[in-house]
């Protein structure tokens, strides 16, 4: 029987305002427990993440972690580090997002001690040489200027929705910063990171799995050997909400067009209208899962891309997951539609699917402010959540990084895993609509729209056009007259609320 332990967090109320300080300052160590099983799993929390990067030094957090992972320690260079690690079928790595910076491994417990050797000085002790920053920055710039721009333009996009909604706060720039920002980060701006934010008041503990009595007070004792700095806390970021729809289109050569386009909302994780608004995006748009509407609505009935979803927490590389990521805590969110790429190589004009696509589904947002759902359709997405929340626990490290995310919003044990399918049950419509109805709507929304010939799909959307569909085969008298109220759906954009931005110039 697992046996969640949280050592020293802090056990004031359960619930936190918006505007609090979040993270659970007192937490040291987070244990997770599992004397079945043959693994140990790590997750160091660094209170610090890419809001803690200096203005000008975007990509800061990130380039230091990277180095850090990537990279030589005091005692080995990363060729016998390697070298070591191969042989015990294990590594770490480094995550970083707005909040929190994150350092996970996973070892088989007879390799432990040596395993945990390598890892203690990845993080006490990194070389930081020359050679490696060299390697490890020019690599970061290959991602920013070729890969980052040109290779996944829909996960571009929704790194582009979270750069307009969070204009002039921290948690504006992505964690891996922008071009000019990362040529401008030297080695000395690096080990100045390292020096102010890895100090052992800012770093949690946390440890899972089968390992040997002690373990993690060992690993906390070794953390504590860093010297205690004062963390300046970064303002938790207050961002604007729309006033109608803020269009950005990206001028980009491509046969598809993705869209993303959202608004900030005030729900955290710790909220009580978090579980009732979970319900109600399940229903609405479950990452890469066919029972929502936004599936149904766009690609299973009308054929026209291979996905779209919706999120009320941020998920970021959504391509590469089903289960919604951990680590990746936050003091804002947004409400987000993600629309996969639409071919624009299918006939009629350029630009009328990619707009078809939008439409319809602002059409299905509207229609659920509008009307909420049904009880029928309420118990529906309460039992695909009771069966799919299961699939998150899966692995002892999703386990303990849900552990450290519930220290960050402050919530205590048993925790959300434990709690989530409990308070899933007891949801009722009411509460359901009730927050619907509360937090989102159908206007007022960031738009990044990623597509060729942007000064004709700023034209489009300028005139107010239908933009009218064709199907290969025959549809029903039914459908193609939702079609042709999906197609001329007024969007009301002014001039001046449309940005276009050529591709090469995109987070530059």
């Amino acid at each position: 029987m697992r046996l969640l332990v949280l050592f020293a967090l802090a056990v004031g109320a359960a619930e936190l305002s918006h505007g609090a300080a979040l993270q659970a300052q007192n937490a040291r160590v987070i244990s997770l427990p599992e004397q079945g099983s043959p693994f140990v799993t790590f997750n160091i929390w660094v209170k610090s993440g890419s809001a803690s990067d200096p203005k000008g030094k975007e990509g800061l957090a990130s380039l230091t972690a990277s180095l850090m992972s990537g990279g030589a320690t005091t005692q080995d260079t990363l060729e016998t580090i390697l070298e070591k690690l191969y042989p015990m079928a294990a590594g770490y790595s480094a995550s970083v997002d707005k909040e929190m910076t994150n350092f996970t491994g996973r070892v088989h417990r007879d390799n432990l001690d040596a395993f945990y050797t390598l890892f203690r000085s990845a993080l006490l002790s990194p070389a930081f040489t020359q050679s490696d920053f060299d390697r490890v920055k020019a690599q970061r710039l290959n991602f920013l200027e070729r890969a980052r721009r040109y290779s996944r333009d829909e996960e571009l996009s929704k790194d582009l929705l979270f750069w307009m909604a969070y204009e002039g706060t921290a948690y504006q720039h992505p964690s891996e910063g922008y071009v000019d920002s990362v040529r401008s980060i030297t080695l000395d701006d690096v080990r100045g990171f390292y020096r102010d934010h890895y100090v052992r008041n800012n770093i949690v503990v946390g440890v899972g799995g089968g390992y040997p009595q002690g373990f993690p007070e060992r690993v906390r004792k070794d953390v504590d050997t860093l010297p205690e700095t004062t963390v300046s806390p970064v303002a938790a970021p207050s961002p604007k909400p729309p006033s109608g729809f803020r269009v950005l289109i990206v001028d980009k050569e491509t046969d598809a067009a993705p869209v993303s386009f959202g608004f900030p909302i005030r729900v955290l994780r710790n909220d009580p209208d978090f579980i009732p608004l979970l319900v109600a995006n399940s229903y609405f748009g479950e990452h890469r899962n066919s029972v929502g509407r936004l599936y149904q609505a766009i690609r299973e009935t009308r054929g026209m891309n291979y996905g779209n979803y919706s999120y009320i927490e941020a998920f970021p590389a959504g391509y590469a997951t089903q289960q919604p990521r951990v680590n990746v805590p936050r003091r804002s969110q947004l409400f987000e539609v993600w629309i996969r790429p639409i071919s624009q190589t299918a006939p009629g004009n350029l630009h009328d699917r990619t707009l078809f696509a939008m439409r319809a589904a602002l059409f299905e947002l509207q229609k659920i402010v509008e009307k909420g759902m049904t009880p029928q359709a309420v118990e529906g997405s309460k039992e695909f959540l009771r069966n799919y929340v299961g699939t998150w626990s899966a692995t002892i490290s999703r386990r303990l990084g849900y552990a450290v995310d519930d220290a960050f919003y402050g919530i205590r044990a048993p925790g959300f895993l434990q709690s989530v399918k409990g308070a899933i049950d007891e949801v009722t419509p009411q509460q359901v609509n009730a927050a619907i109805k509360k937090h989102l709507h159908g206007d007022n929304m960031y738009v990044v729209i990623i597509t060729a010939d942007a000064e004709g799909m700023k034209r489009k959307l300028l005139s107010g056009e239908a933009a009218p569909i064709t199907y290969a085969g025959q549809r029903s008298a039914e459908l193609l007259a939702e079609d042709k109220i999906i197609a001329s759906l007024k969007i009301p954009i002014k001039e001046t609320q449309i940005r276009i931005l050529p591709i090469d110039k995109v987070f530059q």
